[in-house]
């Protein structure tokens, strides 16, 4: 039987990486629904390529459009959230691959959840903002949770067949994006531009930034703690430039296990889809005469803040993931804006998290409103 695959965010860097891995298996997977927020034009696209029972554009105000694009072919078209919330609870979807940006993937991973759909996840805001809520639902519904970020992808596949062995500390690898090794004084004046211009991964405008930034990795580092029941002291990040091994993790009889590869999302995109197996794939093979040197380092946390900031936020607990990811969220698009510095991003998250409102258990509904709260805060703290 083919797998049907909801892919929410199918436009964007990971979505369409899930849909080439698709295209390359039609004997293993058929797209059942795609969602998009704005980008009709390939949504269009992909519509027609792949012909999923469903299609949902988040952009109210782009209906009509979609709507008319695809008269011809029979495609169920809706839009707003509220839809993207609700298809992945269809009795037709067998899994759902979560690509959406930021705090909007909460809610429909909290449905598909309920409705007992397992979860690839590229969304890692959805456990950074509510990580409690969504491991206790995950467990009530035995639904299986499989990270697609490269850095989880690979933690999990180091833990195949060790999931009875506990772990004594997790590496994540970063690979220090495109200012390593740079400090503050260059730090004030580089441009979206420069930091855009990722040196191993092409991702998408706001992961990008926040590579660059440290935030990325911050983020991971919260995401981390929930996917494996981690603490704090169990977690470390380390600088590994070539980005070839994607994280390691370390048992309590002091042996190591890492997972090694080109730089290529699509590998931790299909091992998502096929797990527990391993399918054929044509992505290119690893030469290590290509990479005679592996190279690790400490991040510098006085130049890029935003991990320090990160790991005192999952420290504190409660909400303050969730005011962090928002406030992030704030400055990435005032920087790509060119609203404030690259440095500023971290001042104003700094000072979002002292303006808020803590709350030590916060529920679903206290999560909707820090989000809100928090983003209010931060922009007009930026006046944005």
């Amino acid at each position: 039987m083919k797998k049907r695959v909801a892919v929410l965010g199918s436009t964007g860097s990971i979505g369409t990486q899930t849909l080439e891995v698709i295209s390359k298996n039609p004997d293993k997977f058929e797209v059942e629904v795609l969602t998009a927020n704005n980008s009709i034009g390939r949504l269009i696209e992909q519509c027609r390529q792949f012909l999923p029972n469903v299609v949902v554009i988040a952009n109210k105000d782009k209906y009509s459009q979609l709507k008319e694009a695809l008269e011809d072919l029979p495609i169920k078209v809706y839009a707003g959230s509220e839809a993207i919330a609700q298809v992945v609870e269809m009795s037709t979807v067998d899994i759902v691959l979560t690509a959406m940006v930021g705090f909007a993937g909460l809610l429909p991973t909290i449905n598909a959840i309920n409705a007992k759909k397992p979860i690839a996840l590229a969304n890692k805001e959805t456990l950074v903002v509510a990580g409690d809520i969504i491991t206790e639902l995950a467990a009530q519904n035995n639904v299986p949770i499989l990270p697609v970020d490269s850095e989880h992808s690979a933690i999990f596949q180091c833990l195949v067949g060790e999931f009875h062995n506990p772990i004594e500390k997790i590496y994540l690898t970063a690979s220090g994006g495109p200012f390593r090794g740079k400090k503050k004084d260059f730090l004030e004046t580089v441009t979206p531009e420069q930091a855009l211009n990722h040196p191993n991964w092409d991702m998408g405008n706001k992961i990008t930034i926040d590579s660059a930034s440290l935030m990325n990795k911050g983020l991971e580092v919260i995401e981390a703690h929930w996917l494996f029941g981690l603490e704090a002291e169990q977690i470390d990040v380390i600088v590994h430039p070539q980005s070839i091994i994607h994280s390691l993790v370390q048992f309590k009889d002091n042996s190591m296990k890492a997972q090694m590869g080109l730089p290529d999302m699509r590998l931790p995109i299909q091992y998502a889809l096929t797990y527990p197996a391993r399918i054929e794939s044509d992505f290119e093979r690893f030469n290590f005469m290509d990479y005679p040197s592996l190279t690790f380092e400490k991040p510098d946390l006085e130049s890029f803040r935003n991990l320090d900031i990160a790991f005192k936020a999952m420290k504190k607990g409660g909400n303050m993931p969730c005011i962090i990811n928002a406030a992030n969220e704030v400055v990435v698009e005032a920087f790509l804006q060119n609203k404030i510095g690259f440095l500023k991003m971290s001042d104003v998250i700094e000072e979002t998290m002292v303006k808020a409102s803590f709350i030590e258990k916060p529920s679903f509904e206290n999560y909707l409103d820090s989000d809100k709260e928090s983003r209010r805060i931060a922009q007009s703290i930026i006046g944005f």
